[in-house]
């Protein structure tokens, strides 16, 4: 019996996934971010195609882990490189889908450029975000606000019901007392 308990427990941990090809670092909280009514791998996939359609090809797409990166763009044209990657001239693309309410993804896109070279520090390190105003970032934007049109956001925000109309309430001794 304990030889069947060993096999069984076996069998489970070797069907666990507990691997994830997303890199351990967190988007920059100046990313661009939308949340639509898709799960995260119908996302990541809608979000890879719409960046292709606007010549913004994602090199690597990791539908399972909800996650998508470009290689260094140029900015310009939005084709791959093999400049140098510092200065905003020259960017890169990453992009989370995440768990957001039922049924819905948060999508977050990052575009970064790289300030300057410094081999002392990890690339991270280096990258920022480029402004909102960057021609990259703003096919970024056009893009997450088509996602968002076509699939649609989350459910609005529920009313507050209204406070019932009528005469306020009256004091009560106590209360009387301690009121100044």
């Amino acid at each position: 019996m304990a030889a069947r308990a060993w096999f069984a427990a076996a069998v489970l941990l070797a069907a666990c996934r507990p691997n994830t090809t997303r890199p351990a670092i967190t988007p920059y909280p100046e990313a661009a971010g939308v949340e639509i009514r898709l799960r995260p791998i119908e996302a990541t996939r809608r979000l890879a195609e719409a960046l292709q359609a606007d010549s913004i090809t994602p090199a690597r797409v990791r539908l399972r882990d909800g996650y998508l990166e470009t290689a260094w763009l140029d900015s310009a044209t939005g084709r791959p490189t093999t400049r140098r990657p510092i200065g905003t001239g020259v960017v890169r693309l990453r992009a989370w889908a995440d768990p957001g309410r039922p049924g819905n993804s948060v999508l977050t896109v990052e575009t970064v450029y790289r300030s300057l070279a410094d081999p002392s520090l990890p690339e991270r390190e280096l990258e920022r975000q480029v402004p909102r105003v960057h021609p990259t970032a703003v096919k970024v934007e056009r893009v997450l606000e088509a996602l968002l049109k076509r699939h649609g956001g989350p459910p609005p925000p529920s009313a507050q019901p209204a406070a019932p109309a009528g005469p306020p309430p009256e004091e009560t001794a106590e209360e009387a007392s301690v009121s100044p």
